[in-house]
């Protein structure tokens, strides 16, 4: 698996940046990321039909770790989704 060598919140730019051992690097807008998110409910959202909408203006207050990839907490209050590297990189 690919993991990234450097993850990065740009806050004023509201982007996630993530840098590849192979040099490459890539970013993922705050919005793009909530409206993407993985967890159970969203989900399940998305299966019914509906659109997983980011509140204009959210932005990511927390990364934590997970070993295979990162747990994200947005401004919304929403804090579920567990991120694997591998699907970071597609959204990417």
């Amino acid at each position: 698996m690919k993991w990234p060598s450097e993850v990065r919140v740009n806050h004023g730019a509201g982007v996630l940046t993530l840098r590849w051992p192979d040099g490459d690097e890539r970013t993922i807008g705050h919005a793009q990321l909530r409206e993407a998110c993985p967890c159970a409910e969203c989900r399940r959202l998305r299966l019914g039909g509906d659109v997983v909408r980011a509140a204009p203006g959210v932005t990511v207050t927390d990364l934590r770790s997970m070993g295979y990839g990162v747990q994200i907490a947005f401004s919304d209050g929403h804090a579920r989704g567990i991120y694997p590297w591998t699907y970071l990189a597609q959204l990417a």
